[in-house]
């Protein structure tokens, strides 16, 4: 299974704004909706297609409301997430699965909630330790090298 994670801006509740709004509702009504963090939701699609398949029908809302959109599929990765990019662009065959580890985030957690992310990138195939502030736990996003420069 492929997993999708929409971490909403801070500013909204999450949760609310997709599921008051029919085209969202309906995109997210075949899932069973989980929150791994604080203002999020969480769903398990069939393939990585499939994740950013919905990610598509969503983007109006994401837009709007998300301020971090993350894939997990256990074939590339099975505890790394993907960039919403990065994931599109091994959908589309733009860049191999394997290809996909360089550049990432690291991000906090405190409690339930995602905290800011420190952007490395791997040297000789490991990451440094979060040093940003004490965490309960890290999460890693890979990212498309674009991300990376932007962040």
């Amino acid at each position: 299974m492929t997993r999708v994670c929409l971490v909403g801006s801070e500013d909204v509740n999450l949760r609310y704004e997709l599921l008051s709004r029919e085209t969202s509702r309906d995109a997210l009504a075949t899932y069973d909706l989980d929150e791994p963090f604080a203002n999020s939701i969480a769903v398990d699609t069939v393939s990585l297609g499939a994740a950013v398949s919905l990610l598509n029908d969503l983007n109006w809302y994401l837009v709007r409301f998300v301020a971090h959109a993350f894939v997990r599929d256990p074939s590339i990765d099975p505890d790394e997430w993907l960039s919403r990019d990065l994931a599109s662009a091994v959908r589309d065959g733009r860049l191999d699965p394997d290809e996909t580890d360089e550049y990432v985030a690291v991000f906090g957690v405190d409690g339930d909630r995602l905290v800011e992310p420190m952007y490395v990138s791997r040297v000789d195939g490991g990451l440094p330790e979060y040093d940003l502030r004490d965490v309960d736990e890290t999460v890693v996003v890979r990212l498309t090298a674009a991300e990376f420069d932007a962040g």
